[in-house]
């Protein structure tokens, strides 16, 4: 049975911080993947969950940053993997599986935003590449981990962004449309959340559940890298002196306030038994039409069984990879 789209009362809300959430947590013998863990708010979804007992592996791209990044909080362990490679990936997957180490908690956080029109080595366009089907084909390959931790969770980092466009199943890698920074952001982020529906519908007999999120808008991230002050300025996030403007119940947050959804799906126990659902601001996040005004909510595109199925097997397609 599907889980509702509608809040659940977690006791946590917008202002909440990833540290808030994981208190009273021991996460001791569990063993967790965070990509991007090494800037961010997947820093800082690494941090609290190592701090809490986990044993985490943060993949990076550039190995001497990341190592850099992370070589003061105890518990984390850089491996190398590039997610617009899927060669790369292969050899991440390859490594963790020979560890026979279950897994119990993958993180599919890492991220790029709104950046000009790149392709990876397949001529697939990067946010699409990089925030989704590397992503897929990292849990496709991990899935006999997954299924191995008898309780594993997928997270998704979706965004708000999702509300700028569906999936356009029939040209996704923009090789017959303008390309639109934001429109291509827009469309992997909705991927993000059909990922975890399908996922969830799939994973859910084996013990794997999935999710997805907004973590809210967070400005001091290299994550907005792509983004003039001027327009954040126009957006709200940022003030007139370039500070960023921190009012979580308007979706301003901090890092740390931006993290506690993300390690909510993770660890909460008014999950268990669900899945398959987007959440925010701590809690399943309410289901609203698409021509829906509000600031927060999620649209129907990013929550579509069906849809998400047709996704899933383009997916497959594209990257030539099989969760079973």
């Amino acid at each position: 049975m599907s889980t509702p789209q509608a809040p659940i009362g977690s006791g946590f809300g917008a202002a909440s911080t990833a540290a808030d959430v994981i208190a009273g947590h021991d996460l001791s013998g569990k063993v967790a993947i965070v990509t991007g863990g090494y800037s961010g708010l997947g820093l800082e979804t690494a941090r609290v969950l190592a701090g809490a007992g986990a044993r985490v592996v943060v993949p990076a791209r550039n190995l001497g940053k990341a190592k850099a990044a992370v070589e003061s909080i105890p518990g984390l362990a850089v491996e190398k993997l590039d997610l617009m490679d899927p060669g790369s990936i292969d050899d991440f997957a390859d490594r963790f599986l020979e560890s026979g180490e279950p897994l119990h908690l993958l993180i599919n956080n890492a991220a790029v935003m709104a950046n000009p029109l790149t392709r990876d080595a397949r001529g697939y366009e990067s946010q699409f590449s990089t925030n989704h089907l590397g992503h897929f084909q990292l849990t496709a390959r991990l899935w006999p981990a997954l299924v191995k931790a008898e309780g594993a969770r997928v997270v998704a980092v979706s965004s708000r962004g999702h509300v700028f466009s569906g999936v356009d199943l029939d040209d996704p890698n923009f090789e017959n449309r303008e390309y639109a920074p934001y429109l291509a952001y827009g469309q992997s982020k909705t991927a993000n959340a059909l990922f975890a529906v399908s996922l969830d519908a799939l994973g859910a007999k084996h013990g794997v559940r999935a999710f997805s999120l907004h973590p809210g808008g967070i400005v001091t991230t290299n994550l907005v890298r792509h983004q003039s002050s001027d327009f954040l300025k126009a957006s709200g996030y940022i003030d007139e002196d370039g500070k960023p403007v921190i009012d979580p119940e308007n979706n301003k947050k901090t890092i740390e306030q931006g993290a506690s959804t993300t390690v909510w799906c993770a660890v909460s126990e008014k999950l268990e038994g669900l899945g398959g659902v987007y959440c925010e601001n701590c809690d399943i996040a309410t289901a609203v039409p698409g021509d829906s005004t509000e600031m927060l909510g999620v649209r129907p595109w990013a929550t579509d069984p069906e849809f998400a199925e047709r996704l899933w097997q383009l997916s497959e397609r594209l990257t030539g990879f099989i969760a079973s």
